[in-house]
C-alpha cells in the first residue's frame, strides 16, 4: 500500500450522492478505534453526510484497479475498488473549516492524509481564504501530533456537545509569496 497517494492507481474526485453508503462505511471503519477511548461514537460517526454532500465540498479518494488488456484485445477500462479517504471542507466566510478527514485503516500511513490536506489547502485558496481551521477530539492523540507536523497550530481546547475538542489553525502562505 505504500506509495498509493502518488500512484496513478489513486483517484481524488468530488463525491456524488451514490457515494453516500461508501462514505458512511469508510467513516465507521476509520473512527471505530476511538469509540472505546471516547466512551461513545465520535461526532464524525453520527454526522449527516447527505447534508454535507448537498452543501459542502466533499472529496473522496479511491483506488482505481487497472488490469492489462487480454492478449490481442482492447485495454480494459479501470474499475473502482472502494473508498480509501474522505475530505469535507466548508466555506466558513473568513476561513475554510476542515470538517472531516478520514483515511481507511488499510491506507493509513501511506501519505493519503497529506494528499487530502493538500486538497483542503487548494479549496481554501479557491475560495480566497488564507486560513484553515479544524478541531479534533482530545482522545484522538494521533491527530494531536499529526496536525502540528502539517503546519497547524493548536489555538484552543474546550468541551462542546459532550466532546473534549482541540482546535487548530493553519495560515496559508499566498502563492508566489
Amino acid at each position: 500500500m505504500a506509495g498509493v497517494p502518488h500512484s496513478p492507481e489513486l483517484s481524488l474526485r468530488g463525491a456524488a450522492a451514490a457515494d453516500l453508503p461508501a462514505i458512511r462505511a469508510l467513516v465507521r471503519s476509520s473512527y471505530a478505534l476511538y469509540v472505546e477511548r471516547i466512551g461513545k461514537e465520535p461526532a464524525p460517526m453520527t454526522h449527516d453526510y447527505a447534508r454535507s454532500l448537498a452543501h459542502d465540498r466533499v472529496w473522496v479518494a479511491e483506488a482505481v484497479r487497472t488490469s492489462p488488456a487480454p492478449a490481442g484485445g482492447a485495454p480494459r477500462s479501470p474499475g473502482r475498488t472502494g473508498l480509501l479517504g474522505l475530505l469535507i471542507t466548508v466555506d466558513a466566510g473568513d476561513h475554510l473549516l476542515l470538517e472531516n478527514v478520514a483515511v481507511a485503516p488499510e491506507a493509513q500511513g501511506t501519505g493519503l492524509g497529506r494528499v487530502l490536506l493538500a486538497r483542503a489547502e487548494q479549496d481554501a485558496r479557491d475560495l480566497g481564504h488564507t486560513r484553515i481551521e479544524l478541531y479534533t477530539n482530545a482522545a484522538m492523540t494521533e491527530n494531536l501530533a499529526y496536525y502540528p507536523r502539517r503546519g497547524y497550530v493548536e489555538v484552543d481546547r474546550r468541551t462542546e456537545d459532550g466532546f473534549e475538542r482541540v482546535y487548530f489553525v493553519k495560515t496559508l502562505v499566498p502563492r508566489g509569496a
